[in-house]
């Protein structure tokens, strides 16, 4: 077992379990501290990771590193955590009940599982009407609980979505934050919007994940932003403008492509960098 701090990914340790408490949650930045009944271990662990929404029930498997604090003890800092939905009719019932899901608390988490057992989130997504079937529980309750369990549905969907195409946990959060219900449709389209949207991913890191969502080396988006982030690159370093011969020269020892796609690519892309007014100088002759 890991007590340093600090691991590289080989030195990574999986663990997955149960949420019984979420004892912190922040929801601008997704960081939390959760109580896990994890396998293989008998007392509840303490896992520090993020996620854009996390309950009590729900079951989580992530991978990182353990760490001894001086005021909290051993502790699992996870770098990656995926949450799924419970399984069991224990689970479903704290999920439920921990306030997750709008128009349930948990009286009616109780009586949910009473009354549908482990098909309860069939129910709620595939047969609303039948929440009806609850004691307490009239059309209006029922529409805020199948609005709400839909929201969480899409929010983990999107998360299994980043996460698959290799954004780390933290990072898909902010995605999730920034973009919302859109994150797929908008990341999928363009990921180099990553770089220009998102505080802490550049251009090398939308790089890849726009080669594991299958975007060509040689595509118009990628040449496009390649240029662009040369471009800024350079003028961060404290020059006005770039001649274009040798911005191209810089961007195709960047992306690795053809010269021909990138100076096909510049004639769209030089206006809109002067609309966004980067330089009312932008290529010297």
């Amino acid at each position: 077992m890991q007590t340093s701090g600090s691991s590289s990914s080989s030195e990574r340790e999986p663990l997955a379990g149960l949420v019984e408490r979420v004892t912190f949650h922040n929801a601008d930045n997704g960081f939390c501290v959760l109580r896990i009944k994890a396998r293989g271990h008998r007392d509840l662990v303490t896992v520090l990771g993020a996620a854009p929404s996390i309950a009590a029930g729900e079951y989580i498997q992530a991978s990182g590193t353990w760490e001894n604090h001086r005021e909290h003890g051993l502790q699992f800092r996870a770098t990656f955590l995926r949450v799924t939905a419970p399984t069991s009719a224990e689970g479903m019932e704290k999920y439920l009940g921990s306030g997750l899901i709008r128009g349930i608390g948990p009286t009616f988490a109780q009586r949910l599982v009473s009354a549908f057992s482990e098909m309860v989130f069939e129910v709620i997504e595939q047969a609303p009407q039948r929440l009806l079937e609850v004691e307490g529980i009239g059309p209006k309750r029922a529409r805020r609980i199948t609005a709400s369990w839909s929201d969480q549905k899409v929010i983990r969907e999107i998360m299994a979505f980043l996460q698959g195409h290799g954004v780390s946990t933290s990072r898909a959060v902010r995605i999730f934050k920034t973009y919302g219900a859109d994150a797929i449709p908008l990341v999928s389209e363009n990921p180099y919007r990553l770089a220009r949207d998102i505080t802490g991913i550049g251009f090398k890191s939308a790089d890849l994940i726009a080669e594991r969502l299958g975007i060509s080396r040689t595509a118009t988006v990628r040449a496009r932003a390649g240029i662009a982030y040369t471009l800024a690159e350079a003028m961060a370093n404290g020059h006005c403008g770039l001649a274009e011969d040798e911005l191209l020269a810089q961007a195709e020892k960047l992306l690795e492509i053809p010269c021909v796609i990138l100076a096909e690519a510049l004639q769209n892309e030089g206006p809109a960098l002067l609309e966004a007014g980067i330089t009312q100088n932008l290529f010297a002759r």
